[in-house]
């Protein structure tokens, strides 16, 4: 893997340990929901699965 792909990576697992850090995550506490799920849950699942999506994308084009 080149190392360009390597540094999107570790900025993709920065930016989510960013955005997943107490203060930003405290913005979606509140008692509405979504689709039945509170919307805190429903950040914190979206998050993660953006991460891995992003991920999965680097890795599938660009693994050598």
């Amino acid at each position: 893997m080149k190392k360009r792909h390597e540094q999107k990576l570790i900025i993709n697992s920065i930016a989510v340990f960013i955005i997943l850090n107490i203060p930003l995550i405290f913005i979606f506490n509140s008692d509405k929901s979504v689709f039945g799920v509170p919307i805190f849950y429903f950040a914190v699942f979206c998050v993660w699965a953006i991460s891995i999506l992003i991920s999965y994308v680097v890795l599938k084009r660009h693994y050598e």
